[in-house]
């Protein structure tokens, strides 16, 4: 355990979770199973593949999935849903992607059950976990609508906070960043800018965790080079996804986006292939890598 002190607080514990994860099939690419230290809950990834035969019965009650998709321009999505067959519902999923009533693909599912886990209770959860997750931006919600309307008991929704916090963990570790916040700005936050006065770029951003976080209010280019759609085709794609996402809606950031490094961000921003290290400097001139 260790202390972590919160300003106008005393020390508070932070102790540290284990969490087990089994290779049922014995490969990471098959069925994993998660779960946490005195906790009821259990976690299960299932490759799309293998729903259709999936055979053991650790799904087949009530609770919330998540539906991973990835598209061909890398932009990451998900669909959260509750059922109280889950095994059913999934296999349900994949007869309406055949009949053309689901449009989505999705790659793999991370479905969680708990002892006790009721309609009421996994309704509860699927909003939560919406709410949470579109908050975050991190992924396109492709659910609908949810149940927000759900009576709870005050010590049941205490049982669930727990029960969402446990999800949280579990889905990160497992590389899923559904719910990772997009990073904040702190007190000693170095900013590095990225320009070009021909093209009208303009932005401001900082190192982060994940890469690098440009900044709301930032401004793109005008217009990208011709030569970008190929050489820079991945980051191209990433520009357009941004632009029909809202992200960047009139050539302006509308919310912080944290990129996976320097150089995606200023491609993006200038409109061209771009070494991030050398584009984005501070106030003064320094450039990203002399610092």
């Amino acid at each position: 355990m260790r202390y972590r002190y919160v300003k106008g607080r005393d020390l508070d514990l932070i102790y540290g979770k284990a969490i087990e994860l089994f290779l049922v099939n014995g490969t990471a690419d098959s069925v994993i199973t998660a779960s946490l230290s005195n906790w009821n809950g259990t976690a299960v990834k299932i490759p799309r593949s293998e729903i259709q035969n999936y055979s053991r019965d650790d799904i087949s009650g009530a609770g919330v999935y998540f539906l991973f998709c990835q598209d061909d321009n890398g932009s990451n999505s998900v669909y959260i849903g509750e059922s109280e067959d889950m095994l059913e519902r999934l296999r349900q999923h994949l007869q309406d992607y055949k009949a053309g009533k689901e449009e989505f693909y999705w790659n793999a599912v991370v479905a969680f059950t708990g002892h006790d886990l009721n309609k009421a209770l996994i309704r509860y959860l699927e909003d939560k976990l919406v709410k949470d997750a579109k908050e975050c931006g991190r992924y396109k919600l492709l659910t609908k609508n949810t149940y927000s309307k759900t009576v709870m008991k005050e010590s049941d929704i205490a049982k669930m906070t727990e029960f969402i916090d446990n999800i949280k963990l579990i889905i990160a570790t497992m590389s899923y960043n559904v719910f990772v916040p997009v990073p904040k700005l702190q007190d000693n936050t170095q900013y590095f800018f990225c320009e070009s006065k021909k093209s009208g770029a303009h932005a401001k951003g900082f190192v982060s965790n994940g890469g690098f976080t440009v900044l709301k209010s930032s401004r793109v280019s005008d217009y990208v080079v011709p030569s970008f759609i190929e050489r820079g085709k991945a980051y191209y794609n990433l520009r357009m996804r941004l632009e029909k996402d809202g992200i960047i809606s009139e050539h302006i950031f509308q919310s912080n986006y944290e990129f996976s490094s320097p150089s995606a961000a200023s491609a993006v921003v200038l409109g061209h292939t771009s070494n991030g290290n050398v584009d984005w400097k501070t106030e003064d001139s320094k450039m990203l890598r002399d610092i």
